[in-house]
């Protein structure tokens, strides 16, 4: 599933990615396992309260490669596709 997020629709980031949870056009969420818990912890409550699958990924730098970013993200989330 990580491979597939540099090719995929998606949106990078907290702010982005908790508006794509609450309209409900995100399929899954990655979070980083060493971003600071103050700003992945809000994704995880968002995610578990809508019934949106989380997947945890180790680092930061790991996440942003997959996403096909320069940096290191905290949060990427897997939008659902227009089919």
């Amino acid at each position: 599933m990580l491979s597939e997020l540099s090719q995929a629709a998606k949106v990078v980031g907290v702010k982005q990615s908790k508006k794509a949870i609450r309209e409900g056009n995100a399929q899954t969420v990655f979070v980083a396992d060493d971003a600071e818990q103050r700003v992945i912890r809000p994704i995880r409550d968002l995610c578990c309260e809508l019934g949106v699958e989380l997947s945890e990924v180790p680092t930061m730098v790991e996440l942003g490669d997959a996403a096909g970013i320069d940096v290191g993200a905290a949060v990427v989330t897997l939008l659902k596709s227009a089919n």
